[in-house]
């Protein structure tokens, strides 16, 4: 019998938040990231579940969309770094795929390529978050020169990336789409992703670009009454492989972090930071064993986790332990670990099974 571990997939959670993106910008068009294997959920699993219900597709470089292509995905996939060299401009014209420009390299390479089609482009102007885009200043020259050449169809769009539209508080949203809405130039235009598609309706604009809230995770700092709406994709789960009883005083696990307090029931739970479980989270994190909530005791290890479960009911040999997903949501976790449940969808192996729930 194989291990127990396996990531549930609900692709009828995923297309019930494609419905809540469509309800909240009802006007805008909808493209969906599914870089970084979807957020490690699957890359082509996720695209062929979406093709029906979005508009395009986002991912990080030309090698994911050579994949989701040579799958049969033939929605429009833009590539959010656009081109590394000059050589992809030739692919990415065969395969028509988007095409990020946000610096004066890039567009020199369109400006000189020979290609067999034009390319469709996405400007990427740099409105604060100084990662990745043509400053302000430089957007409308930039624009100019693509309309000007012809390896680029006139169909531009112009897109943003928020940097702090998870923090209701932060005031630096305003302040980039105040920079946003100031460009002097008439393309249609996208600066929503996941957070300010969810709390910032004035971001909606032309298209939105959810990832994160597609996969069913809130990525707000603050409660937010949207967020609630949203219903988790991936289910992490495993099952109990042993028990023993812990007298007072024992430590278990490596280093001997955590001590029995009183006389204790150990499950051993067959899931590790080699299934993507996080090495780094803390005693006490939560998980679900048969429904309840039991805390972890211990390290975790490579392979395995133990948990405190003397106040549970039932466990046995065989019980279904959840990690995070449904009825225990990923932030939770991400928390108890000290980082973001983005990390710990997008680094699950390939070990971890992923089971497809058509729903």
């Amino acid at each position: 019998m194989a291990r127990p571990n396996q990531a549930r997939l609900d692709l009828g959670a995923l297309r019930h938040n494609v419905n809540v993106a469509r309800r909240l910008a009802p006007a805008s068009k909808i493209m969906a990231v599914v870089k970084a294997n979807a957020y490690g959920h699957g890359a082509v699993t996720i695209a062929t579940a979406l093709q029906p219900a979005v508009d395009a597709l986002a991912v990080a470089c030309i090698e994911e969309a050579v994949e989701l292509r040579a799958a049969g995905i033939s929605l429009p996939i833009l590539l959010l770094e656009g081109a590394f060299e000059s050589q992809e401009l030739q692919q990415v014209a065969e395969l028509d795929l988007w095409l990020t420009v946000e610096n004066e390299r890039q567009l020199h390479w369109l400006e000189t390529a020979t290609v067999p089609a034009p390319i469709s482009c996405w400007l990427k102007v740099d409105t604060g978050m100084n990662r990745m885009g043509a400053k302000p200043a430089m957007a409308p020259d930039y624009y100019r020169r693509l309309l000007a050449t012809p390896n680029v169809r006139d169909d531009i769009v112009t897109y943003t990336h928020l940097a702090s539209a998870d923090d209701l508080l932060s005031l630096q949203t305003q302040r980039q789409l105040a920079v946003f809405d100031a460009l002097p130039f008439p393309a249609l235009r996208c600066a929503a992703n996941s957070a300010g598609l969810l709390a910032w309706p004035q971001a909606h604009y032309d298209w939105v670009r959810p990832g994160y809230m597609l996969y069913g995770n809130s990525p707000m700092l603050q409660d937010h009454e949207n967020a609630l709406e949203l219903q988790p994709v991936m289910t992490l789960t495993s099952a109990v492989i042993s028990l023993r009883d812990v007298a007072t005083g024992e430590a278990v696990g490596y280093g001997g972090t955590w001590v029995t307090q009183r006389p204790s029931r150990i499950a051993t739970v067959t899931i590790g930071y080699g299934d993507g479980y996080p090495r780094h989270a803390a005693n006490g994190t939560p998980v679900l064993v048969n429904g309840q909530r039991a805390a972890l005791a211990g390290r975790v290890s490579m392979d395995m986790i133990t948990v405190d479960v003397t106040d549970l009911s039932g466990v046995e040999a065989g019980s279904e332990v959840v990690l995070w997903g449904e009825g225990l949501p990923l932030s939770e976790i991400a928390l108890c670990a000290d980082t973001i449940g983005y990390e710990l969808t997008t680094r699950m192996p390939a070990r971890t099974r992923r089971v497809v729930i058509r729903g």
